[in-house]
């Protein structure tokens, strides 16, 4: 038997070292076919709890960690075990060469050109196309780009285990019920309630389904990872460890369902939009051994993918992300076949994609200040440990004149950017469905965060541009002052600020800078500069005409 364990160990080695095969995987399966078309003390013992329900714009508010504690547990899912007697996948002695012939790489939704050389490790010019990829727009989806391997080094096998349309809040999870599903399971989390700052107790289901909403993640896939790591959902936490942290993640700063999933979302969400961007093109796993991503995977893929690799060591993962055994066969289990709703919504980026016109958010003659650089639309993840780039900066931030600064209340009014009719309106959040099919995982949607009670717009009033949404405030999150977070969403998907669908209000575009809440927003030779304090460079004044 050891002999056995040790000759697989060895294969899966192998296997990794030649992913670039278009034949074979670590799982002696097919490929994915191509597609024709807040920093804490650790030595404080009682550090302010945290509350996963309020968004702060402070980047160093959530103590959010990467590294987390080697811990040996068992697997919630326990994978298939192999045979014996089963024949080893590959000649165990034979180490194949690195297959250098180009890629010929058809794109998925999503794609631009820039995130592509970073991943392939190209330059943007070695890649060709009979498509013009001169353009700053997206790639359509199924344009066939012959792209060089230059990749030496073991890369993840070329199998894509998660659609992207299962993983962020798109139409696939629109008639999902997350209360109905986990009360028929009738596991621990149909009767656990948890006790969070800002609402007091609430429902295990209704904490998912308010963590899936406010961040844009898909329900199913949160209950599939609680599921996975701590059975909760279909039966009990598998030991005590998992009951206080049901994502495995040993962290008395993170004890408690809903902050164990605030954590988990954080690093699906590092997964999904670094992959988007080019940033995130490796994993790092606990027992300290990296990886290249395959280039040719999607970012759901990835997302899940990075996710596992935060709590587990290599040789875990790789049962962890087996499609035949793993966590993708277990989901499927749960929910059916993902590929099949993914198909019925794809896709996400359709063909020559545009910003509908907008207009900056606030009355006309009216002097507000841009404090606030593109950063991220939902969630508290920390630049300054996960560093820029793996996270969307899909959002700005704008401020009125206040009196005495701070939270002050102001009575300048915010306005709608574009007509809409308002899906939701609570806890400091408006969000607006610029489509008017009343469904916030479709089309363009609009939020305005920071959206203070009084005055503020009631759910299902159809809203015009200029007409008034509320003022801005602190309410809805721990802020520094009254201001306005204002951020995109297209089809469920964060959209970046700075990016290949430009970010674009009266004429005005919006540029990131180095770092997350720097950058400008730039109309011909006009400049106005980001600044948290609301400085004469960083003010802005929106014309009569615009």
């Amino acid at each position: 038997m050891q002999r056995t364990i040790a000759i697989i160990i060895l294969i899966i080695g192998i296997s990794i070292t030649a992913c670039n095969s278009p034949s074979t995987s670590i799982w002696g399966i097919p490929e994915t076919p191509t597609p024709s078309s807040i920093q804490i003390d650790p030595l404080d013992i009682n550090p302010p709890p945290f509350d996963p329900f309020v968004v702060s714009d402070n980047p160093n508010s959530f103590p959010t960690s990467t590294t987390a504690p080697a811990i040996a547990t068992q697997l919630a899912f326990t994978p298939t075990i192999t045979p014996v007697d089963m024949p080893p996948l590959v000649n165990p002695t034979f180490t194949p060469a690195l297959d250098t012939a180009p890629y010929l790489y058809y794109a998925q939704s999503g794609d631009m050109l820039s995130a592509l050389a970073k991943r392939f490790g190209v330059e943007e010019s070695e890649i060709v196309s009979d498509a013009d990829l001169t353009k700053t727009t997206l790639i359509d989806p199924g344009t066939l780009l012959i792209i060089p391997n230059k990749i030496n080094e073991p890369t993840t096998p070329n199998i894509q285990i998660m659609p992207d349309a299962e993983v962020i809040f798109s139409n696939t999870s629109t008639n999902f019920d997350v209360s109905a599903y986990v009360k028929e399971q009738g596991g621990y989390l149909s009767k656990f309630k948890d006790y969070v700052g800002s609402t007091g107790w609430v429902n295990g289901d209704d904490a998912v389904d308010r963590l899936a909403i406010e961040n844009s993640i898909n329900p199913r896939l949160i209950l599939g990872m609680l599921e996975f790591e701590s059975r909760w959902v279909r039966g009990q936490p598998i030991d005590v460890l998992h009951t206080d942290y049901p994502m495995g993640f040993n962290d008395y700063r993170f004890k408690g369902m809903s902050i164990q999933l605030v954590w988990a979302i954080n690093n699906l969400s590092i997964g999904y939009y670094g992959w988007r961007a080019g940033t995130l093109t490796h994993i790092q796993f606990q027992d300290g051994t990296t990886l290249r991503l395959d280039p040719r995977l999607n970012a759901g893929t990835v997302a899940v993918q990075y996710l596992f690799s935060r709590v587990h060591s290599q040789s875990q993962w790789a049962q962890i992300v087996n499609p035949e055994s793993g966590f993708p066969a277990m989901y499927q289990e749960m929910f059916g076949d993902p590929w099949a709703r993914a198909d019925a919504v794809n896709p996400i980026f359709p063909s020559a994609l545009n910003q509908p016109p907008l207009v900056l958010p606030f009355q006309p003659n009216t002097e507000w200040s841009m404090t606030g650089g593109p950063h991220n639309g939902w969630g508290q993840i920390n630049p300054e440990i996960y560093g820029v780039g793996h996270s969307v900066f899909s959002a700005i931030d704008f401020a009125p004149s206040t009196d005495k600064g701070g939270c002050d209340p102001s009575p300048a009014w915010v306005t709608a950017a574009a007509p809409g009719l308002v899906v939701r309106s609570d806890n400091g959040v408006v969000m607006v469905d610029l489509d008017g099919d009343g469904v916030e995982q479709t089309g363009w949607n609009i939020l305005y965060m920071h959206v203070g009670k009084k005055d503020r717009v009631a759910k299902g009033t159809w809203v015009e541009t200029n007409d008034r949404i509320g003022h801005a405030s602190c309410e809805g999150g721990v802020s520094t002052g009254t201001h306005l977070h204002f951020a995109r969403k297209y089809n469920g998907e964060w959209v970046t600020a700075d990016g290949p669908i430009p970010f674009i209000l009266s004429g005005w575009r919006v540029v990131a800078g180095e770092k997350a809440y720097e950058g400008k927003l730039v109309k011909g030779d006009k400049v106005v500069i980001a600044d948290p304090v609301g400085q004469k460079w960083s003010n802005i004044m929106r014309e009569e005409n615009e």
